[in-house]
């Protein structure tokens, strides 16, 4: 038994990080800038046309022109043009950046260098060399803002969709809770009404359950043997109230240890079998289960008597305004995405459920 996996969570993890990095702008602009001026230092000197005085000096005007046109472009052209789609005026804009600023950057250079004719003939002889630096710089930093504003966008987007995950996935806990006590008080309340010696053990049975479900099912997920021991907790109360020639049964199968799964997952597969199978049967059915548990999996088979007002489809809706299979689908696409197979089979007389699931 497998179930796909997906990659997602590492991914989405490390784009987190990442956002979060590339957020924190005036020291990483700072980190980078100085990096920068320092790689262009060391170029200058590997060369060794100059001194390193020159080379210090000519190197900090090459960075702080290009801090000029990259925060122009950040600050203007950016917002203004390249981010509302005029892509063509965008790039005219930063081709008139550059037309502006390289004359500026080289007349300053041919004047402080005055001295230096080696210097003033390198300027002259390498004006679209600066034009290009300059206008290339100005696009870079266009890519990188647009990474930077698509890794903050998706970052807000996952928190939006997280928080509107676990606010569903509350709603329908809390909608799955009164569904059990609704229909275990009703039983225990026609076994009273009748005096029955069974009454008591009902009342043990669910005060079970109760603390399991108020207590314990507050987490994410709860371990795999109090999850099972809640499945049993429910078939034994269903064996004291159902009519003499039903045959249920629950086999788990395999080593459970560690493993840990969501609350109340497959209880409403079982209270389905019940409320739609046995109960709505003329005479005796079965139910049987069957839990078989791997390492990090399971999977969850259940068969049961199919009884006249069963929902012909999946997703049909339920007679008695029950969850249904609609709710179980919805918690396992927000909990286990891509991570658990769902096959629902039906014939004449019989129901039957399998669940595959990656914990």
């Amino acid at each position: 038994m497998s179930v796909a996996r997906t990659p997602t969570a590492p991914l989405r993890s490390l784009t987190d990080r990442l956002g979060q990095t590339l957020m924190r702008r005036p020291l990483y602009h700072g980190i980078g800038w100085l990096v920068f001026f320092g790689i262009l230092v060391v170029l200058q000197l590997q060369a060794g046309e100059y001194s390193i005085g020159l080379v210090l000096i000519n190197e900090l005007i090459t960075v702080g022109v290009f801090a000029v046109v990259v925060y122009t472009n950040l600050f203007l052209l950016f917002p203004i043009y390249l981010k509302r789609g005029r892509y063509w005026i965008y790039l005219g804009a930063l081709i008139g950046l550059s037309v502006l600023f390289t004359p500026m950057e080289l007349v300053i250079k041919y004047f402080l260098f005055s001295s230096k004719e080696s210097v003033q003939i390198d300027l002259l002889d390498n004006m679209e060399a600066y034009f290009l630096g300059n206008f290339l710089i100005g696009g870079v930093s266009s890519v990188g803002k647009i990474m930077t504003d698509w890794i903050a966008e998706n970052r807000k987007k996952q928190e939006v969709e997280n928080e509107t995950m676990q606010s569903e996935l509350r709603f329908l806990k809390s909608q799955i809770n009164p569904h059990f006590l609704f229909n275990t008080l009703n039983s225990l309340y026609a076994l009273t009404l009748k005096k029955s010696d069974k009454a008591p053990d009902i009342v043990i049975k669910l005060s079970e359950m109760m603390r399991y479900m108020l207590y314990e099912c507050n987490e994410p997920e709860v371990p795999l043997r109090k999850e099972i021991n809640y499945l049993r907790n429910y078939l034994d109360l269903e064996r004291l109230r159902q009519r003499e020639g039903i045959d249920i049964t629950l086999d788990v199968k395999g080593s459970v240890v560690d493993q840990q799964i969501a609350p109340l997952l497959l209880i409403p597969f079982l209270e389905n079998s019940f409320k739609h199978g046995i109960n709505a049967a003329l005479k005796g059915g079965f139910v049987h289960a069957t839990l078989e548990v791997e390492h990090r999996a399971i999977r969850f088979d259940l068969e049961n008597t199919k009884g006249d007002t069963m929902p012909r489809s999946p997703d049909a809706a339920r007679p008695s305004g029950g969850i249904g299979l609609v709710n179980v689908r919805r918690r396992l696409e927000l909990l286990y995405p891509q991570r658990y197979e769902l096959e629902i089979r039906e014939t004449p007389g019989t129901y039957a459920v399998r669940l595959a699931l990656e914990l």
